[in-house]
């Protein structure tokens, strides 16, 4: 976890400098990154609010998706995190958004996607969305592998 601490302390120092602001919306990686980026003292001068959005429940509950939105969408794809990314982005008000949506394991979700499949967005003023495959069946492994690959995305899309 050490180096979730670290990575999400040198975002949140990032942002706070630059005087910006940070909603999560993350499913797999279980409330990692956002605890990452809580971590830093003062992390309110950036961190307005996670969501943990396990399910189509919690996704409408939560962040407000409607089925309409979900139309030809798929969970664990590379459009829908970008989707929950700007939904975050978007209810919470903040210069970014970002999310992570997968299946951390030990065995695949139900879409057909390997453990170890991870899709990773970031929406602000610049966007970006990747997808993992860590080929891995280690549940916290991934957590953690999915934890820090959006953070790395985050600050590369921080970089421009």
């Amino acid at each position: 976890m050490n180096e979730v601490f670290a990575r999400a302390a040198e975002i949140g120092a990032r942002l706070k400098a630059r005087g910006e602001t940070v909603g999560v919306a993350e499913s797999s990686a279980g409330g990692l990154v956002s605890t990452g980026l809580l971590a830093m003292p003062g992390a309110s001068a950036y961190f307005v609010g996670g969501a943990v959005v396990y399910t189509a429940q919690a996704r409408g509950a939560l962040l407000g998706i409607t089925a309409a939105e979900m139309a030809g969408l798929r969970s664990s794809s590379e459009p829908y995190a970008l989707l929950l990314a700007r939904t975050v982005r978007a209810r919470f008000g903040t210069d970014w958004g970002i999310a992570e949506t997968g299946a951390a394991g030990p065995a695949g979700n139900r879409y057909g996607d390997a453990a170890g499949h991870s899709c990773l967005a970031i929406s602000g003023p610049v966007e970006r969305v990747v997808t993992l495959e860590t080929g891995s069946t280690d549940r916290e492994a991934n957590m953690r592998a999915f934890t820090l690959a959006l953070l790395d995305l985050f600050g590369h899309a921080l970089d421009g």
